[in-house]
């Protein structure tokens, strides 16, 4: 006989649960009751009906995105894994979803993908993009035959006809919408090169949106490397990829006039601002007129051209004087010249010679011969008359 220990035991018992495929996601509905939520935000409860109970526990990363949960007393509908606490050897439920029972299995299920992906931030504000100013080239993300086309394309040209139109058309309702739809908002990631994608349903009943609520068209949003306006139904229809998209548009109609500027518009202010251009350049122009005069006048003013004709007339009398004096001087200095020459030529010895006279000298020693003292017999003199020299001998 083969005995067992308590945890030997507990340990098969969890490996059989832990084991078994139907145990590994499991949708439970009973009546909640003990709910409580512990100081470490984990939250304990059991789910029971009139056979059994089941306890349950969801912990805080869960419980945070729990967006509504049913009373102690009311029916709950959860979802997880059952799993075997060891230390207390008894099986629960580890549940990531709680919700109120009675509102449908598709609503439930919506409630825990909106939860999910909000706990994964794809609805988080601070990662949504703006939308591009001048976009050259939109995505379209709608059926090729209905009207939303129509009425996006209308209110597109006639707001700014720059823009190239891409249409992806892909169904927007039924078994494979989802799919498609998300292959479509792919293709123009990587095919289209768009600058913004519009992604349009028209208005329909809950089941018609439906392909709207699937995660795969919101994960396809969330990749898309272009931002996406969602305008899925009426402005009260909000759909999960409303909440994934970077800008939600009440309308298709309206998800076009916030993707495109109004030419309209960009011409009045085109024209505002050449006015104000025109304005602020001639206000500049008479600004700048204004200093030029400014300037002239008080550059005439201080001008140093009167100065300059002043000084060029003193200068001119000055040379008028300054010539007058150095003429006067110069005949004063040709008079005494003159003078001084009338004089040499009355001093001039061959004047005195050519009226007969005549001057000697002795040849020897070249004195002139003043007295008859100064010559002796046998002295050779020389003498000079008016037309030349001669020599002689003094025979006493």
């Amino acid at each position: 006989m083969m005995i067992l220990g308590v945890s030997d035991v507990t340990r098969v018992v969890k490996q059989a649960i832990e084991e078994d495929p139907r145990l590994q996601d499991v949708w439970v509905e009973g009546e909640v009751s003990n709910f409580s939520i512990s100081m470490s935000g984990h939250a304990f409860f059991t789910l029971k009906d009139d056979a059994s109970q089941l306890k349950c526990v969801m912990f805080r990363p869960f419980v945070q995105r729990m967006r509504q949960r049913p009373e102690n007393g009311e029916r709950g509908v959860a979802r997880g894994p059952v799993r075997v606490y060891e230390v207390q050897g008894v099986y629960q439920l580890y549940a990531e979803f709680l919700a109120p029972a009675g509102i449908g299995t598709a609503q439930i299920r919506l409630q825990e993908l909106l939860a999910r992906l909000e706990a994964e931030g794809l609805f988080e504000p601070s990662r949504k993009r703006p939308l591009p100013v001048w976009p050259k080239r939109i995505g379209v993300v709608t059926s090729a035959t209905g009207a939303v086309i129509h009425d996006i394309r209308t209110v597109i040209s006639r707001r700014y006809p720059l823009v190239e139109i891409v249409l992806a058309p892909t169904p927007v309702q039924g078994d494979d919408a989802a799919e498609k739809i998300s292959e479509a908002i792919e293709d123009l990631n990587e095919l289209g090169q768009v600058d913004v994608i519009i992604l349009a349903r028209g208005g329909g009943s809950r089941e018609d949106l439906a392909a709207f609520n699937e995660e795969v068209v919101a994960r396809a949003i969330f990749a898309s490397r272009a931002p996406v306006v969602s305008a899925i139904g009426h402005e009260t229809d909000v759909t999960v990829s409303d909440l994934v998209a970077d800008q939600r548009a009440p309308t298709p109609s309206a998800a076009a006039e916030m993707v495109v500027p109004d030419v309209r518009e960009i011409r009045s202010r085109l024209d505002n601002l050449a006015s104000a251009l025109a304005w602020r350049a001639r206000t500049a122009l008479e600004q700048a007129a204004a200093q030029v005069t400014y300037l002239a006048e008080s550059l005439e003013r201080r001008s140093p051209l009167e100065l300059i004709e002043r000084r060029r007339s003193d200068v001119s009398d000055l040379a008028a004087r300054a010539a007058a004096a150095c003429l006067h001087r110069c005949e004063l200095a040709r008079e005494r010249l003159h003078a001084r020459e009338m004089q040499l030529i009355s001093l001039d010895p061959r004047a005195v010679l050519r009226r007969g006279y005549s001057v000697s000298w002795l040849a020897e020693s070249g004195d002139i011969i003043m007295s008859t003292n100064q010559i002796a017999d046998g002295v050779i003199v020389r003498t000079r008359v008016a037309d030349g020299e001669f020599e002689s001998r003094v025979i006493s």
